[in-house]
């Protein structure tokens, strides 16, 4: 028994209470800030065995000052965020939620499709402002769509756009064009995708910028790109000024670097507004996905609290 530090804004919000969970398997929750800051987490480290860890960073110097945390359980599927070769280091376990959102965040990524495709926001701007033109979309079922990154989401958008008839190709560097071929798209490398796509729609993790300007140069006229994944897939200077350039029609997001510090993206300009639809990092946030992070989560931490191996352990050695 002990405290277990809670730093996920949506932690145990949808409709199952998972922190009464905790309390009924006799550990105090504590909820601390979401950005990690470590000036306000350093106190309520001190005593935490366990920790459900938000989107914020995970360093050396908060596993330092937790000398008694037994587990971080990662609430959602990234674990970049965690420097979990330091937590190993230090006999902490770490673990994450791998699917539990997958069918929110493919279902918001058709969402932003078809907005951006529809110019739906800009529609509602208009006639708010009494201004009823019509202007022209274009359907998802008449557009080849290239996927990047084919994992538990990626598929999930191809297995809802094949409902469209849309034209689907995939590229993930961690599967063979046959085990594309096998979940239902045309393997294609990603500076191709450029020139073969009208829609590009972003799933892959962190790490590498894939919209540069480089491959904007290459896009086909009309391109359209989503991404619901990471802000650091998208040079957002260089995206920004081929919108201007009317080499790219259209971006839609639900994440932009520095969006949950307050800093301000280029492809937030007023200019930009009709091109471009930016919702607020919420592609996971739907009553399922929740429930499911924040069961999953709450397994993993008390397996290992109970000293039982947890369902979704992640390590530097895999």
């Amino acid at each position: 028994m002990g405290t277990v530090l809670v730093t996920s804004r949506s932690f145990s919000s949808g409709s199952i209470d998972e922190a009464g969970r905790l309390s009924d398997a006799g550990h105090t929750v504590v909820i601390g800030p979401a950005s990690h800051d470590l000036v306000v987490l350093r106190g309520l480290l001190q005593n935490a065995v366990g920790w459900i860890a938000g989107t914020g960073v995970v360093t050396r110097e908060h596993l330092d000052a937790a000398p008694h945390l037994r587990v971080i359980a990662r609430y959602g599927v990234g674990i970049e965020s965690v420097d979990v070769a330091a937590a190993e280091e230090r006999g902490i376990v770490v673990t994450n939620t791998p699917g539990a959102n997958s069918d929110a965040v493919a279902d918001h990524a058709v969402g932003l499709m078809l907005a951006i495709l529809r110019g739906t926001t800009a529609g509602d701007r208009r006639v708010r402002a009494n201004d009823w033109t019509v202007l022209r979309g274009r359907e998802l079922g008449a557009l080849t769509i290239g996927i990047v990154g084919f994992g538990r989401i990626g598929k999930g958008v191809a297995r809802r756009l094949r409902g469209f008839g849309s034209r689907i190709v995939a590229h993930d560097p961690w599967l063979s064009d046959e085990a594309i071929i096998d979940r239902g798209a045309t393997p294609i490398g990603v500076s191709a995708m450029a020139a073969e796509c009208d829609l590009v729609t972003l799933h892959s993790p962190g790490g590498t910028c894939i919209v540069t300007d480089a491959w904007l140069a290459r896009a086909r006229p009309g391109l359209i790109v989503v991404n619901t994944a990471r802000p650091e897939l998208v040079d957002e200077p260089a995206l920004a000024q081929a919108l201007r350039l009317k080499r790219i029609a259209g971006f839609a997001a639900d994440t932009l670097v520095g969006d949950t510090r307050g800093l301000v993206s280029p492809l937030l300009a007023a200019d930009l507004q009709d091109r471009v639809i930016v919702t607020p990092h919420f592609g996971a946030q739907t009553t399922q996905a929740v429930d499911s992070m924040s069961s999953m989560a709450v397994s993993n931490l008390l397996s290992v609290l109970a000293g039982d191996s947890p369902a979704n352990p992640v390590s530097t050695k895999a």
